[in-house]
């Protein structure tokens, strides 16, 4: 049972009950701090499924082991995510209070695990990312996310046919739950710590392959112009800096790149900021190539997916 303080709020969200799913199909080595974590917490999962079994992906993980749940949530967590011990008693108390919600989710703590600059660069990317989009959202993350199961199965769970791999599976759920009038919120109070370790070829093959172009598929499939979280129209404007940058450097025009760097170091100023105060100028060092290359690798992923667009187009 939850260890919460006995009172008449408590008594409304203790009727909930958790189902706590970890898509580990891959057997990671973090899947025992991802489950201590989870145990140790103030409000224990009523249901803990660790989803080992079959060769597939993390949607396909997901939902066999939703299948196996009739808890009224379900809070789905990455097998690299260590969940802060309020994370779900957090959750629980969104539902609770609010019965009009369907979907949450969280962010990563700017703690993260690995010492690497790559990694402490990533996560807190991530973290900055997500702490400031509090409020109503319009998709979802798995990362650290619940979901109603009603809501859940009523959307068909995640799309494992099309995203048979790491993807952007979650983003595309959150999608077709707003399409069906559904509210989704992000709470960047509830945390987890990022165990995963990055380094710049894993942040370039990501933020090109495995997010970018699936994300920008997605979008131009639903004609959907959405400027949540890093589509936002400041990060955009930031990500043109970076290709200016480029372009700059390229050309040999060091004025120009002088001012596009300036101009990129002032729309995301509040980042680098966050790099200086977590990791010292040695981070914010590493941190202002390493914003440029995921920056770069996202832009170069819009035109890339135009290309696959206007593919798959014509064969239809």
């Amino acid at each position: 049972m939850p260890a919460s303080t006995p009172g008449a709020e408590d008594s409304v969200t203790r009727s909930l009950t958790l189902a706590a799913i970890v898509p580990a199909t891959d057997d990671p080595p973090s899947l025992k701090r991802v489950r201590a974590a989870l145990e140790d917490g103030t409000r224990r999962p009523d249901q803990l499924i660790i989803q080992r079994e079959g060769p597939a992906g993390p949607a396909a993980a997901r939902n066999r082991a939703a299948a196996q749940s009739k808890a009224d949530v379900l809070v789905f967590v990455d097998s690299d995510v260590e969940v802060h011990g309020d994370a779900l008693e957090r959750i629980e108390r969104r539902f609770g209070e609010d019965p009009d919600l369907a979907a949450l989710f969280g962010a990563y703590d700017d703690s993260p695990a690995d010492p690497g600059l790559s990694s402490r660069y990533r996560n807190l990317l991530h973290h900055h990312v997500h702490g400031g989009a509090a409020g109503d959202a319009e998709t979802f993350w798995a990362g650290l996310g619940a979901i109603r199961r009603e809501r859940f199965e009523e959307a068909g769970g995640f799309d494992a046919d099309r995203y048979p791999q790491p993807s952007v599976e979650d983003i595309e759920l959150g999608m077709r739950l707003r399409r069906r009038g559904a509210r989704i919120a992000l709470d960047p109070q509830v945390r987890g710590r990022h165990l995963k370790r990055w380094t710049p070829l894993s942040i370039a093959r990501t933020d090109f392959a495995r997010r970018g172009i699936p994300w920008t598929r997605l979008l131009l499939q639903e004609g959907n112009g959405s400027t949540a979280l890093n589509l936002g129209w400041r990060r955009r404007a930031s990500a043109l800096g970076s290709v200016g940058l480029l372009a700059s450097l390229l050309a040999r025009r060091p004025r120009l790149a002088v001012g596009a760097l300036a101009g990129n170091l002032v729309l995301d100023r509040d980042l680098y900021a966050l790099l200086l105060r977590q990791g010292g100028p040695r981070l914010l060092l590493a941190g202002i190539p390493l914003h440029q290359l995921h920056q770069l690798c996202a832009a170069a992923s819009v035109p890339a997916a135009v290309v696959l667009h206007v593919i798959d187009g014509r064969r239809d």
